[in-house]
């Protein structure tokens, strides 16, 4: 009988744990118990109702511990951020302290508290940032390497997409009855990011990725019309000047949140462990 060799297994193989069982944790995580992320084994989950969550995973091969707090989760090797934007801090910090890899799928919440970078740092932690529903963020990166002049998003949602979002409260902005198109947002990723926090990652993940939050210009419209996702990007840089335009199919949970989010982690997290790596 062949013996395994523990500490290269050991090596080899890394634990996951995920905050947040929504429309992206929860997919995740049902995709990490079928074994789509090879290497990789998740060993705990925490939710707002830790009920549902038990609910959840019920079914799972290997069930997942179902922690009450975020700080628990550091147990694992990766925790991976898929909680509302309000309990971002309370994952990331427990994370980062710990020295983990943290992966953060609220980029407008990340790009909002960004000291946590140096925090990392201090740790000896990561933080990854997937590509979530944008295409082309590896252009954008290369292009940063030089300079990038202007960089633009304007994203297109159904009304759905928008609500409960602060900017719509705060300047008395309704969709309700919307019959048209219309633009209920112009300005930098920053102020779009405090106004729409689970709305505009990919604005925040484009922005990161090129020439910073104050000077990624961001266009968002409510559509009636609109039965998926759309993000149109234009970067013009001193290599190249190249345009991107993704329709995301919306996940029925959450019409704010695109199906290519999870298939997304679960891509970055595939990445870790390829000896043969397509794309910087």
């Amino acid at each position: 009988m062949a013996t395994i060799d523990l500490e290269r297994f050991m090596k080899s193989h890394k634990t996951v744990s995920i905050a947040g069982l929504g429309a992206i944790g929860l997919p995740l995580a049902r995709s990490l118990d079928q074994g789509r992320a090879p290497g990789f084994q998740l060993i705990s989950v925490n939710s707002r109702d830790p009920a549902k969550a038990h609910a959840a995973v019920a079914d799972f091969a290997a069930k997942p511990r179902v922690c009450i707090s975020a700080s628990d989760l550091v147990d694992a090797d990766i925790i991976i951020e898929a909680a509302p934007a309000a309990a971002f801090l309370g994952i990331a910090r427990p994370a980062i302290s710990a020295g983990k890899t943290f992966i953060a799928c609220s980029a407008g919440a990340l790009m909002r508290n960004i000291w946590l970078v140096e925090e990392a740092e201090r740790e000896g932690a990561r933080i990854i940032v997937p590509s979530g529903a944008l295409i082309g963020l590896d252009a954008v990166r290369a292009a940063a390497q030089g300079h990038i002049t202007s960089c633009t998003i304007e994203t297109r949602k159904s009304p759905s997409g928008w609500l409960g979002a602060p900017y719509l409260a705060e300047n008395a902005i309704t969709l309700e009855g919307l019959t048209e198109a219309e633009c209920i947002f112009e300005g930098n990723a920053l102020d779009a990011a405090a106004g729409f926090p689970a709305n505009v990652n990919v604005a925040a993940a484009l922005a990161m990725a090129g020439i910073g939050p104050l000077n990624t210009k961001v266009r968002l419209i409510a559509d009636p019309a609109a039965d998926r996702n759309i993000h149109h990007v234009v970067v013009d840089s001193d290599a190249a000047r190249f345009t991107m335009t993704v329709e995301g199919k919306p996940s029925p949970e959450n019409s704010r949140t695109g199906l290519l989010t999870p298939l997304s982690v679960i891509a970055c997290l595939r990445s870790l462990h390829e000896t043969l790596r397509v794309g910087s």
